[in-house]
């Protein structure tokens, strides 16, 4: 008896990602989830630098101004509620000191530039289509900061204009890494506040563009969305908010984007480290037995015999 159904899931042999790949994770707030597991298993990833991007215009914007090496001022920021902010970042990145908020955006686009430069593997989670734009500029923002809303106007990219911004996004890494595998993705958060129907909408906006632009050359799809939707199709997969998947289901798309992608050499050193990371968290019940003691030695053993095959790892 079958009780659910299940996407059939391509192999991929083109670049599939090991310890020696370099990746970029960008985007929506599932891309944290599955960064957290690529920092748990200690790859060399960097994760959403200016914050959690949700649509594709401000993705768009970040990789150009990382790609043309954009130095922030003073105009590009703002001062509201006791707090520094910039549109084009997550409200993670507001500080109550101008020069700090300066000092991490330029740091951002630096650090992104060299990532980018030499990335294997670029990941991109698109989390919505519906977008914000600030009345007083007519610009699209990242992030409206809790600016009351009646001074921005709401507004649904279509296909497309989204279409568009990925061909942009995709002409931008290419120009400064011609080789990078980029990798999309839909986010399974619904955007609830949105409406259930505007979520839909959306949701079907962003698939449909991604799914002309995924032909292309070195240009994947891995359906986040479609798995939470189809396979997982029960709330005991979700948060207490009904809206965020819960540990169960991030670990149920983590392993499904493993047997994917990953190079099967991969996966021993990852249970290696994952062994070494639960040890790590063990609380012994008296840290000066001898019992405990050699416990520690065994650790650091495996942490060494780990760090001598690959330099970058640090526990």
């Amino acid at each position: 008896m079958r009780l659910q159904t299940n996407i059939q899931l391509k192999k991929q042999t083109e670049n599939p990602i090991n310890y020696h790949s370099k990746m970029v994770l960008l985007g929506s707030c599932f891309s944290e989830n599955i960064g957290a597991k690529f920092d748990f298993y200690k790859f060399q990833v960097l994760q959403n630098p200016f914050g959690i991007l949700f649509h594709p215009r401000a993705i768009e914007k970040f990789i150009y101004q990382v790609v043309s090496e954009k130095v922030f001022t003073d105009n590009d920021i703002f001062f509201k509620n006791e707090r520094w902010h910039c549109f084009d970042v997550h409200s993670t990145m507001s500080s109550s000191n101008k020069e700090t908020l300066l000092y991490n955006l330029n740091s951002g686009i630096k650090s992104t530039y060299l990532a980018l430069k030499n990335a294997s593997h670029c990941i991109i989670t698109f989390g919505t289509a519906w977008i914000y734009r600030f009345s007083e500029t007519d610009e699209i923002v990242a992030n409206c900061h809790k600016i009351p809303q009646k001074k921005f106007a709401k507004e649904l990219l279509s296909v497309n204009q989204i279409s568009e911004s990925i061909q942009n996004i995709i002409s931008f890494l290419t120009s400064i890494n011609p080789e990078i595998t980029v990798i999309f993705t839909i986010s399974p958060v619904r955007h609830l506040k949105d409406g259930f129907v505007e979520n839909s909408q959306s949701k079907a906006h962003l698939i449909a563009a991604i799914n002309v632009i995924s032909k292309d050359k070195n240009i994947f799809y891995f359906p986040s969305y479609e798995i939470m939707m189809d396979e997982l199709r029960d709330y005991r997969f979700y948060g207490e908010d009904m809206i965020h998947p819960n540990q169960i289901g991030i670990q149920y798309i983590w392993e499904k984007f493993i047997n994917t992608w990953f190079f099967e050499e991969t996966i021993p050193i990852m249970h290696e480290i994952e062994v070494i990371q639960k040890a790590i968290l063990h609380k012994p019940f008296n840290e000066n037995s001898e019992k405990h003691q050699a416990f520690l030695e065994n650790l650091e053993g495996k942490k060494r015999k780990i760090q001598e095959r690959f330099p970058f790892i640090y526990f």
